[in-house]
């Protein structure tokens, strides 16, 4: 192990459904009669193999066929709750998708519930949930959704956000959504940058108003909005692994993290779906240590300031970072003396 293994941690883009672990998902196939293209772990993990956005897609689809029941939300949610404890992740504000699982006849109010049941069985990490609507389905049909996850807002739900084809269903028809969003006391969110360019994220950012944008990937072609981030503290929510591992970048060192960094964006760096792409928080700092020089102390920097854009009051953020701080101080020297 090393100080990356060790350091606390904190999640602001990650969603449910992609990091459930290898040996739940193998459960589940295995609960709805298997598939006959994955016979064993090493052929799922081999079907977490993307060329690019379009092949991630279709096996995500594919996943989530087998979330049937709300008895499987329970089930992920215990177990992705107990994999982020067993990474020292302290604090993770979750996506969840609960309008793609209509077809199944499972109602998305049930689904937080089953979830909460879920997230209730860990300990040693708190879990908030943002509920991520699908835009593919259209403003109209995901107002209904807005209603319904309002009735269970109680069980943790911070905020919405919208994702799907973002380079086929634009963000200003929701804007009346996220309008609406905010007078019911949500938060919100927005995947832009990841698979269209930086207009996604300007259209974003003038109709929906967002508090953190998701990726902002190609926003880094754009000065002008980075300023405009970093003026407006639109804080964005960077995935530097997932971005390569899908294509949107072409390989770790052409990721934009610098640029993010010379314009004074406010950032936090997430995993988005660590179960289909293989990664930890840890292997993100260490990739940016090792990609782009960030010293040990300035990963660490990176760490508290995800804190700091995290939706949480002044008072918690304070704390949290103050735990965070000592804690990291304290690994640090360790580190330093070779301990």
């Amino acid at each position: 192990m090393d100080i990356y293994d060790r350091v606390p941690k904190i999640e602001l883009h990650v969603h449910l459904e992609g990091a459930i672990p290898a040996g739940t998902m193998w459960s589940l196939i295995n609960k709805y009669g298997g598939d006959p293209s994955v016979g064993s772990l090493d052929d799922l993990r081999r079907r977490f193999v993307y060329r690019d956005f379009a092949g991630f897609i279709d096996t995500w689809t594919w996943k989530n066929g087998f979330l049937r029941e709300y008895e499987d939300f329970t089930l992920i949610a215990a177990d992705v709750a107990r994999a982020f404890a067993s990474q020292n992740i302290r604090y993770a504000e979750m996506f969840v998708s609960p309008s793609l699982f209509r077809k199944s006849g499972l109602r998305p109010q049930e689904i937080i519930h089953a979830i909460h049941r879920g997230l209730r069985q860990a300990n040693d990490v708190r879990i908030q949930l943002v509920v991520d609507l699908v835009r593919d389905y259209g403003p109209e049909r995901e107002i209904t959704t807005l209603y319904e996850i309002n009735e269970v807002k109680h069980l943790g739900i911070l905020g919405i956000g919208i994702g799907g084809s973002e380079h086929e269903y634009p963000p200003e028809p929701f804007s009346g959504l996220y309008e609406r969003a905010r007078k019911l006391g949500f938060r919100t969110d927005v995947h832009a940058g990841e698979a269209a360019g930086p207009g996604s994220v300007w259209g974003a950012i003038r109709s929906l108003h967002p508090d953190r944008i998701g990726h902002a990937t190609s926003a880094a072609r754009d000065p002008a909005l980075l300023r405009h981030c970093a003026e407006h503290a639109i804080a964005l929510e960077l995935c530097p692994l997932s971005n390569v591992r899908t294509g949107a970048v072409g390989s770790h060192r052409e990721y934009p993290l610098l640029v993010f960094m010379e314009y004074g964006t406010h950032f936090s760096i997430n995993t988005d779906d660590p179960a289909m792409f293989g990664n930890l928080l840890a292997d993100e700092y260490r990739m940016i240590e090792q990609s782009f020089g960030i010293s040990r102390r300035g990963i660490c920097d990176i760490i508290l300031n995800s804190v700091r854009t995290a939706w949480m009051d002044e008072a918690e953020q304070k704390e949290l970072v103050e735990v965070f701080s000592a804690e990291i101080d304290a690994l640090m020297n360790v580190d330093a003396s070779g301990g």
